[in-house]
């Protein structure tokens, strides 16, 4: 251990190592998966049923269309959020499905 380095923050680690690894898209995948609740908020995800991939698409699948007109309508925005939070372009779109 060097003395007079400051340490790295855990966060700091994890996005290191997940830049190094093969895997990583499908790592940050499931990081956005993680990440949905905090995202959108307390009200999205308890109407939100079902959250997976299709590739690079985001399929969600909530309980009725009023809630899937509000994420259609806002889905670059929250793609553009979820994508922030794992510091890559992992989403491209997101599908709203009832």
């Amino acid at each position: 251990m060097a003395f007079g380095r400051k340490p790295k923050s855990l966060d700091k680690l994890l996005r290191e190592f997940m830049d190094k690894i093969p895997q990583k898209t499908e790592m940050k995948r499931g990081l956005v998966l993680h990440y949905w609740p905090e995202v959108v908020g307390d009200k999205i995800d308890a109407v939100t049923e079902k959250v997976k991939f299709d590739g690079s698409k985001l399929i969600v699948v909530v309980k009725n269309e009023a809630w899937r007109y509000e994420i259609h309508s806002n889905r670059y925005s929250i793609a553009k959020r979820l994508n922030d939070k794992v510091n890559s372009d992992v989403v491209k779109d997101i599908i709203v499905r009832t």
